[in-house]
């Protein structure tokens, strides 16, 4: 089941660095980063937050919504 997702971050992270995420849109407002994008379930989420973590990139929050799909 394909939900929508914000993963927003404590950084400004680079368009080099958001290129890992290609299924993810990046918008930067002041030092954080917001991750928008459509993810297929728990495992493809908790891979993303793991390579966040990996990378010291401190996650502050994440939101799940429900797509147009799932709407009714």
């Amino acid at each position: 089941m394909v939900k929508r997702v914000h993963i927003r971050v404590d950084a400004d992270l680079s368009d080099d660095f958001t290129s890992i995420f290609p299924e993810l849109l990046k918008r930067t407002q002041r030092a954080t980063t917001t991750l928008t994008g459509n993810i297929a379930d728990q495992q493809e989420l908790q891979g993303i937050l793991n390579l966040l973590s990996a990378m010291d990139v401190d996650v502050i929050e994440v939101v799940t919504m429900p797509t147009d799909d799932e709407d009714g």
